[in-house]
């Protein structure tokens, strides 16, 4: 190979050499991050321990919420069976807590909550039981967190009865990031991944 042969071939190895440290300089490899499917609206509600809570008490913080009512026999128990594990391993972080919403208000007095929120050795820090209306719980769950179809908020709230096994997660700025199945093991462990990406935006 002739002189002139060698120097093109080392030109055109020095300037792929330089177009992939560009890539790796100018290139963001991270995964990409989970979408924005919605955000949360005011609300306010009582929890197990008697204080009033609003969105505001939720600022840089990540949760997940939750619908159930106490007496459920079906998918509660292995909802929340799965929820302690998301409060056991994150029940240390001060920029998480959980929310889990009553959808039976008439049965699911504060009291009967506190009950229940200790029967699963959950702390009022960061696991909430919350009470209030039937109008506002399911319109949150509806309107907020995407969690049920918001048409059936133009029937009778006396006819209606919200029973959803899924869980939303949002995050610090009131977003939410995901909905997850809350009777399935593996979409539960991979909402704990994405917990933990959302901790670290």
């Amino acid at each position: 190979m002739s002189k002139k042969g060698l120097i093109y071939i080392l030109f055109f190895v020095v300037l792929l050499g330089g177009f992939y440290a560009a890539m790796i300089k100018f290139t963001d490899f991270e995964e990409v991050k989970l979408p924005v499917l919605n955000s949360v609206q005011p609300f306010s509600f009582v929890k197990q321990d008697s204080t009033v809570v609003t969105q505001k008490d939720l600022a840089n913080r990540v949760y997940v919420a939750e619908y159930f009512f106490t007496t459920c026999k079906g998918i509660c128990p292995k909802m929340n069976k799965n929820m302690q594990v998301v409060y056991e391993k994150f029940k240390n972080n001060p920029n998480f807590l959980i929310l889990s919403h009553t959808v039976n208000p008439e049965n699911d007095s504060v009291s009967v909550l506190k009950r229940y929120a200790d029967s699963l050795g959950a702390s009022p820090n960061n696991w909430w039981f919350l009470y209030g209306s039937k109008t506002d719980l399911y319109k949150s769950a509806r309107e907020s967190y995407l969690l049920d179809d918001p048409k059936n908020s133009s029937k009778n709230i006396d006819d209606q009865f919200l029973h959803t096994q899924f869980f939303a997660l949002v995050d610090k700025q009131g977003r939410v990031r995901g909905i997850y199945d809350g009777i399935k093991k593996d979409e539960v462990d991979q909402l704990m991944l994405d917990i933990e990406e959302i901790i670290k935006e």
